[in-house]
């Protein structure tokens, strides 16, 4: 009930308003408002039983205007530079800055650009910045929501209290504003967000650059003040084509690659010394992790993603992220993250419904739901949600230094139909399945970033064909060939990823065929296959140690099965094959054209033979390729070959010292002046069982 002296505006419907969260102007009512010559000063706390302002001139009492907690005070100046404000209540006193003093902390400018969906620094906007503003320190917080009734800001600094501080709409933009003075880094916050029909909900900010270790959920202001010092890496990379440059990613998940003592989960800063070290050993010139971005459910690996542009606390802070990457930059290793703009979790705290409508997914199901993982798909058409992607794409290559991003589920988003049955999809503007919106999300985030990414069909059909008997392998031949039939449209990785190795698929030992030893016989060929063919390489963690067991989220690869030869011989391979990668330039010179690469024999089916050269940007042939992918030994085999002379032995995947069975050409053969497989010369070679054999040309 009001108490306002007689001829004073009645403020109760306002008060009522903001504490029932549905006043999208509280600005409007409180804070200094200039009458003339006096300021008239207004507060609001619903505990407080006398207020007073405190300013230059002094300390003045205000008066209750209404019962629930508005307080309010005539000033004799006309303009009130700076105050403070003092509470008193049952339980105490305190004095705070008055949040509603301020003006907005963003522009006309801000405002127009994100409507358009054109802002692509959106992380300096929305969110919570700490900043100074009129002279004060605090921080901003921000939030599109544009279907709220009202959006209040709690946190631990007004005690979760959703009474007070309510947020101030920014005209049509949708966007929800407010400065808090004196709150930094570390202080946790939600947005209580009253929809159309009253319901009120909690939900954490979609652009918050720090959230609570889960299973907790709120967001956290954070501050960076990281001294980066991989600028020379930075200034490389400037000038770096990545189609003419040796390419060798390794995937991880962070919380499984190593663990700490009794299990423990190792954090950014532990984990980036000891994952650099390995890869220089190994001679992976990247890491691709998978997704770091904050996500509820451990089990999800990081593809269910609500918090896009938190790095998950599950390894530290951000600051400590930034750590994790500037050190391998520091140690000559480039950082690649999954990235996932193809779906998002239902969680209701996070995205999903986020101002009572279908807000950043497609409102329509046929759109917006994916069906095999009960998401929901982003509004790829939306000019707000279309920038929230670009933009966070173009955040973690700006605030984190990323050197590329992997997109995740690409064809869910290519497809309208993606396992969709007819009739639950909706086809585009011109009656076909592509998705024309995604299409062109992909195409503004490529050319944001001036990053290509490519599709993976490679890895299915090599898998494919060395899961089959030997026997049966002349029968499907074809599927080691096929890849090149489109290898020269698209700058693609040959991934052996983690995709392969989990929900009951089997580690990549178990899919090679027949006994132990034919396992891991054919698994070192495959290797030895892939780094040879074109493309850049990709490896999942744990397919260097043979891995028999499928991958585990929850525990560290088997790091004691390097204890056995045998595993440790496929380490030492796959470490081998990294080192020659990289000193032959044929491997990876003309890795995105024809002229790099010609069949020597591609059609011996019956044999299970097949062999490839690659040449070197000056057209000089530089490596041979011959894998036998049978179990039987073929001695005296002539192979045609590009250049006369002696060809070097430079990986025989069936060295000893790799844990085969040592068949091989005593380190090298020479050439014969005898045509075969369109060449004048050749040699005969021992092709080991389930072998493959990389022949380096002769020096010039």
């Amino acid at each position: 009930m009001s108490s306002a002296p007689p001829g004073t505006q009645d403020w109760t419907a306002d008060v009522r308003r903001m504490v029932g969260g549905a006043h999208a102007h509280p600005h409007a009512v409180l804070g200094p408002h200039a009458d003339g010559t006096v300021t008239i000063v207004r507060a609001f706390h619903p505990d407080a039983v006398d207020a007073a302002v405190a300013h230059p001139g002094g300390i003045v009492t205000m008066r209750r205007v209404d019962d629930a907690g508005l307080f309010e005070v005539r000033i004799e100046v006309p303009h009130l530079a700076g105050y403070r404000l003092r509470f008193q209540s049952p339980s105490g006193t305190w004095e705070a800055e008055d949040p509603y003093r301020f003006p907005p902390t963003l522009g006309e400018l801000d405002l127009h650009l994100i409507g358009e969906g054109t802002h692509h620094a959106l992380w300096r906007r929305l969110g919570a910045r700490v900043i100074e503003h009129e002279g004060v320190t605090g921080t901003a917080f921000a939030v599109w929501a544009p279907n709220a009734h009202g959006v209040h800001l709690v946190s631990d600094a007004n005690h979760w209290d959703a009474r007070t501080w309510p947020m101030r709409t920014l005209g049509a933009s949708g966007v929800w504003e407010l400065f808090v003075p004196n709150v930094g880094a570390g202080t946790k916050y939600k947005f209580r967000v009253t929809r159309a029909n009253g319901q009120q909900v909690l939900k954490a900010d979609p652009l918050a650059r720090a959230a609570e270790r889960p299973p907790a959920t709120a967001s956290i202001v954070t501050d960076s003040h990281y001294a980066w010092s991989d600028a020379t890496w930075m200034e490389q990379r400037a000038g770096w084509a990545p189609t003419g440059t040796p390419i060798a990613l390794y995937e991880v998940h962070l919380g499984s690659w190593r663990r700490g003592d009794g299990g423990a989960v190792l954090g950014y800063r532990d984990i980036a010394p000891r994952l650099a070290g390995y890869c220089r050993e190994m001679g992976f010139t990247h890491v691709e992790l998978l997704p770091v971005m904050e996500h509820p459910f451990g089990g999800s690996w990081g593809y269910q993603v609500t918090g896009y542009f938190a790095p998950t606390a599950r390894f530290g802070s951000p600051d400590d992220f930034r750590f994790f990457v500037d050190h391998l930059h520091r140690h000559g290793i480039g950082v690649i993250l999954d990235w996932v703009p193809a779906h998002f979790p239902r969680d209701d705290w996070a995205l999903a419904r986020f101002d009572g409508t279908a807000l950043y997914e497609h409102a329509d199901p046929r759109r917006g739901e994916h069906p095999d993982w009960r998401t929901y798909v982003f509004n790829y058409g939306c000019n707000e949600v279309r920038n929230f992607l670009v933009a966070n794409a173009r955040y973690w290559a700006e605030e984190f230094h990323i050197d590329g991003l992997r997109v995740d589920a690409v064809a869910s988003m290519l497809y309208l139909d993606y396992s969709r049955r007819p009739g639950q999809w909706l086809p585009n503007q011109y009656g076909g399945r592509e998705n024309l919106e995604a299409i062109a999300l992909l195409r503004e985030v490529n050319d944001s970033l001036r990053r290509d990414y490519a599709g993976m069909g490679w890895m299915h059909d090599t898998l494919d064909y060395m899961s089959q008997d030997p026997v049966f392998r002349r029968y499907h031949h074809q599927k080691l060939t096929f890849g090149l039939w489109y290898a020269w449209s698209e700058n693609f990785i040959l991934p052996l990823s983690h995709d392969e190795v989990v929900h009951m698929k089997g580690s990549l030992l178990r899919k090679m065929a027949g006994d132990s030893w034919q396992r891991m016989a054919t698994l070192r060929s495959l290797f030895a296959w892939m780094w040879a063919h074109p493309g850049k390489k990709l490896l999942f963690m744990g397919g260097e140690l043979a891995q028999p067991q499928e991958w585990s989220h929850d525990s560290a690869l088997h790091w004691e099965l390097l204890e056995e030869p045998a595993h440790a011989g496929v380490r030492a391979l796959v470490s081998d094959l990294c080192a020659r990668y990289r000193e032959i330039p044929s491997l990876f010179e003309l890795d995105d054209r024809p002229e790099g690469f010609r069949w020597i024999d591609a059609g011996n089916a019956d044999q299970n033979v097949i062999a490839f050269a690659r040449f070197d940007g000056h057209g000089r042939p530089g490596l041979v390729c011959v894998a036998n992918f049978s179990p039987v030994v073929h001695h005296g085999f002539r192979i045609g070959l590009p250049l006369p002379g002696r060809w070097t032995e430079a990986v025989n995947t069936d060295s000893s010292y790799y844990g085969g069975s040592g068949v091989g050409n005593l380190g090298g053969v020479d050439t014969e002046p005898v045509a075969w497989h369109v060449f004048p010369q050749s040699a005969r070679l021992s092709l080991p069982p389930l072998g493959a054999l990389w022949l380096s040309a002769p020096i010039a």
